[in-house]
């Protein structure tokens, strides 16, 4: 298909869709009065209402549908299916208005009534409803139904009266405005194609006046030249199966059954009348009545048809077929299996512009081809396979040109070329159907070998496989019903392997069989759907899988409606696997797609399984001190704050967890104190005592079990709590209070404040106040410790409280100097920490231009962690990227203090406040970024402390800048508002 043709048929399919969303909008838009299929039996019709049922919201209101069967449950042929669909409309019209009548009417009627032999995976629900590969404007797998709707939706403003009919296993892509009919007789549509195409399918020969002369059907080329059917490009004029019958010629048809006794006599399985041999052919200019008798029927020639058409012609011969020769058009005949793989597998390609692919709602990596499918990353593909509602597992190996249809392969090894098509029947068993993807169910071949001749070698009778005389593929009883689609399966190929010679000749020989025609006829339609249905919900749930493993963006996974049963059972099965990173990532990705409140619990799930798992990692790690003693009366710490210079966020977990953490930062004193203290006292009464002066809490405990609960973020103890746990002096269960206060030596008051710092400053406070209390427990209980077992034993207690929070600050206040902090990877963080020694020239020019700034905005209580650690669970590609970048940059800046470089560490410190602001653009705001602003050409080097967003700022000034210069700067911009630079130190 070419580019101008391609661009045609996709603006041609824009225009129908926006017709087909008014059809579903807008009472007054044209549209269809009836839309009918007819079905080869009531078992396909069941099936076919079904799928009707199940789009009712995607079809408009106004319009009537209906599925009638062939009368009887037996072959009417089309033309008898359509004189079914007359007497059905004309009965209806005459219950509701009082008179039957085809006036005014707009009638679409598509003859679906096929067995589909030739693509035996779609008999049971009829090639109308098979995939076509396309993906809708509104999400949906498409199918030649949806198509025929979407494609015909502008059909009813062209007529003003009239039905269209068309065949159920030819999809057209053409512009609905290009057809002119007049309302008189009928109108034959017709496209261009080859000549080459044209031979296997019906021709029109134009008369001169635009009327179709005569018909050709499946004529040679050279047939077709000799006619003057082929024009000079090659071309002929293509019978696509769909034509327009005017009112008129819809009350003749009917006068032919207007009673009982013609009904039947016309609607039976011995005349089987043929809508294009015997409606079509009276039409054309230059059919005679002799020949019409000699014309093909759809059944056999006898003293009945021969009389039908008598009256047929009668009634038909006045009226004369115009050609609508529509152009670009294009038609796809949706006729053998072969054809289809053909399509799915690269002819798709073809009809891109149209949003065709070779993937339609499914999870598939790779070349191979699927609709509503899930692939396996890990399962061995062969190529130009097509996967059509079907799930294969990790442990399969699929050859080359293999079409699976609703079917499971699990870890069977499927051979080249075939079709294997699972189907349950309504007894609940299961059949799986094999046969060649060249076979032909209307000959008597099976992979390409006869059958009756293997039959012989395999010592089995013709009549243990046919019940009747025609030893036919489609009647052959060769497929064992079972239990399982599973067993099916193993039955399909056991199959195979008998027919090359290999297999279980016995189990074959006592299984219940069943042939391609007693499959379909026993088939369970609403089982077919509910497959369709369970398959849409596991793409869904394997796609997310997909994307997580891929890096694919959470926000760029597609919305998921409420989950299923199905999906909740898969999803608690996946967590049962999954580690650590993916269940955290599985949370998070399904309640970004599900949004809402629904997705919220997911998203919160997701941040408790990073708190569990940390917290699981820390009480293993917890160990009870019954050794311990109060060796002082009174003790008291105090520790430094802190400030971050690189690598900030990557301390945090899940970050740290699954990439390690690499932090540069500095103790520091404010207005020449050390803020945070904690003291600790003995009491002579057995109990414990936490006493906060900052916070305004005081709180006594004589029994343990209080003391033991943690992981409350509204406990006002809770530090404390985690603190005496972590340092082992109470158990984290069991143990009475009074007794080991009684080893202690007494009972004792945890005093804890940090003075003169504002709430939210960002400089650590509340973190380094965990680490004053370990310490000052570890020397107040007389308990021995190395620098290595303060940081391990604050980390835990962190980690009990299950802030969520990372190591960076703890480590940065509980002792003086700079520290390059590193961690490896892991649930169980162990960190390294390197003291880096400066010469004393470099530390003098450091604290000289090394500027703290209050902006006098306390930190906004926004839920920060959850965003950052969101965007990094979520896979955002820029916070990846600067999360990753930032601790590169923590280790250059190391390397530029110890050379000296304070001009070098200012240029990195600047890149890391544009990184940070990748990790959280909330880390800055308007007040602080015109606090950068206005000292911007005082300044080197701009970071905010901790996370941001208000507290306190940092800046490295240029050299020859004094700290009061930056002062008088800020009270001319800012006058009396609290912005200001405040008295620090590196200690």
């Amino acid at each position: 298909m070419n580019n101008l043709t391609s661009l045609f048929l996709s603006q041609s399919y824009q225009d129908t869709w926006e017709d087909y969303n008014r059809s579903l909008t807008s009472e007054n838009f044209p549209k269809w009065d009836y839309i009918i299929l007819t079905a080869s039996n009531e078992n396909q019709a069941e099936g076919y209402r079904s799928q009707i049922e199940s789009r009712k919201d995607f079809l408009p209101a106004e319009t009537h549908f209906a599925v009638i069967p062939d009368e009887g449950n037996v072959r009417v042929g089309s033309g008898g299916a359509t004189l079914s669909v007359l007497s059905y409309i004309y009965k209806r019209e005459e219950e509701l208005k009082g008179k039957g009548s085809f006036e005014g009417l707009r009638i679409l009627v598509i003859h679906s009534g096929g067995d589909s032999k030739r693509v035996s995976s779609y008999s049971a629900l009829g090639k109308l409803f098979s995939p076509v590969p396309h993906k809708l404007p509104n999400g949906r797998s498409s199918t030649l139904f949806d198509e025929f709707i979407i494609a015909m939706s502008s059909v009813p403003s062209r007529i003003r009266e009239g039905m269209l009919l068309l065949s159920g296993d030819v999809l057209l892509l053409f512009n609905p405005l290009q057809i002119d009919f007049s309302g008189r007789g009928a109108a034959a549509i017709s496209f261009k194609e080859n000549v080459e195409t044209g031979k296997n399918h019906g021709v029109f020969l134009n008369s001169g006046d635009g009327n179709v002369q005569k018909f050709l059907h499946k004529q040679t080329v050279e047939t077709l030249r000799e006619m003057g059917a082929v024009n000079e490009k090659d071309c002929v004029d293509i019978d696509t199966g769909a034509v327009i019958f005017s009112a008129g010629m819809l009350s003749s048809l009917y006068s032919l059954i207007s009673t009982t006794e013609d009904y039947h006599k016309y609607v039976n399985d011995t005349v089987r009348l043929s809508l294009y041999g015997d409606f079509l052919y009276p039409l054309a200019e230059d059919s005679t009545l002799e020949k019409f008798y000699h014309e093909k029927p759809e059944g056999e020639f006898c003293e009945e048809l021969h009389n039908a058409r008598t009256e047929v012609w009668r009634v038909l011969r006045p009226y004369r077929m115009k050609l609508l020769r529509l152009a670009p058009a294009k038609f796809i005949h949706f006729g053998t299996t072969r054809e289809i793989l053909t399509l799915m597998s690269g002819g798709v390609d073809d009809y891109k512009a149209l949003g065709w692919c070779k993937k339609v709602n499914s999870s598939i990596s790779g070349n191979t081809a699927g609709y509503n499918s899930v692939l396996s990353d890990r399962a061995v593909m062969g190529d130009g396979c097509y996967l059509e509602v079907s799930f294969v597992h990790s442990k399969a190996v699929i050859g080359n040109n293999v079409v699976l249809s609703y079917i499971d392969i699990h870890d069977e090894l499927i051979p080249d070329n075939v079709v294997l098509h699972g189907l349950k029947q309504k007894n609940g068993k299961f059949v799986c159907r094999i046969y060649g993807v060249l076979d032909n169910p209307k000959d008597n071949k099976l992979f390409g070998i006869d059958l009756e001749e293997v039959l012989h070698k395999l010592e089995i009778r013709p009549e243990d496989v046919w019940n009747s005389s025609e030893h036919l593929l489609w009647f052959a009883k060769l497929y064992p019903e079972c239990d399982s689609i599973k067993e099916a399966v193993g039955a399909a190929l056991n199959l195979f392997d008998l027919l090359q010679g290999e297999g279980n000749l016995n189990e074959w020989k006592n299984a219940q069989r069943k042939s391609l025609c007693a499959g379909f006829n026993d088939a369970d339609a609403s089982a077919i759907i509910a497959w369709n249905r369970r398959m849409q919900e596991l793409v869904k749930m394997d796609e997310i899988a997909k994307d997580i493993r891929s890096g694919k963006p959470a926000r760029e996974t597609e919305s998921l409606p409420p989950l299923t049963r199905l999906q909740g059972n898969w999803l608690e099965k996946r967590f049962k696997r999954a580690d650590f990173s993916e269940s955290v990532r599985l949370n998070y990705y399904i309640g970004t797609a599900l949004g809402n409140r629904q997705g919220d619990k997911y998203i919160a799930e997701s941040f408790r399984t990073i708190s569990g798992q940390i917290l699981k990692a820390a009480l293993h790690n917890l160990q009870y001190n019954d050794s311990c003693r109060i060796v002082s009366d009174r003790h008291t710490v105090k520790l430094p704050l802190r400030v971050n210079w690189g690598g900030g966020w990557s301390d945090t977990p899940p970050i740290c967890c699954e990439m390690g953490g690499t932090v540069l930062n500095a103790a520091i004193s404010l207005n020449g104190e050390l803020p945070v203290e904690v003291t600790l006292v003995r009491i002579p009464e057995k109990k414990i005592v936490f006493d906060s002066r900052d916070m305004d809490v005081h709180g006594e405990f004589d029994s343990i079990e209080e003391l033991q609960k943690t992981g409350d973020p509204y406990d006002s103890f809770a530090l404390q709590k985690a603190c005496l746990l972590a340092c082992g002096i109470i158990p984290s269960e069991g143990g009475k209070l009074d007794e080991i206060l009684t080893r202690l030596g007494g009972g004792f008051e945890m005093h804890s404040e940090v003075t003169n710092v504002p709430k939210g400053s960002g400089l650590g406070t509340s973190s380094i106040l965990s680490a004053a209390c370990v310490k000052a427990v570890f020397e107040f209980m007389g308990i021995a410790y190395t620098e290595a077992d303060l940081y391990a034993h604050v980390l835990v207690m962190e980690q009990i409280m299950s802030t969520g929070g990372g190591w960076q600050d703890q480590v940065g206040g509980v002792t003086n100097g700079i520290k390059y902090i590193t961690s490896k990877p892991g649930l169980d963080q162990q960190i390294k920490v390197e003291h880096i020694e400066l010469q004393p020239e470099t530390k003098r020019e450091l604290n000289e231009r090394f500027c703290l700034i209050y902006t006098g905005q306390r930190r906004l209580a926004r839920n920060l962690l959850r965003d950052v650690v969101g965007r990094y669970v979520g896979n955002e590609p820029d916070s990846l990227f600067a999360l990753n970048e930032i601790q590169k940059v923590a280790a250059l800046m190391r390397f530029e203090l110890e050379r000296g470089n304070i001009d070098e560490f200012a240029s990195l410190l600047d890149y890391h406040w544009e990184l940070s602001r990748k990790v959280d653009a909330g880390s800055t705001n308007t007040l602080i970024d015109q606090i950068f602003l206005s000292i911007e050409d005082l300044i080197d080097a701009r970071m905010v402390c901790g996370a941001g967003g208000g507290g306190f700022l940092q800046v490295i000034l240029k050299k020859g800048i004094t700290k009061e210069d930056v002062h008088k700067r800020l009270k001319d911009v800012f006058q009396d508002n609290p912005v200001d630079v405040w008295d620090c130190e590196i200690i």
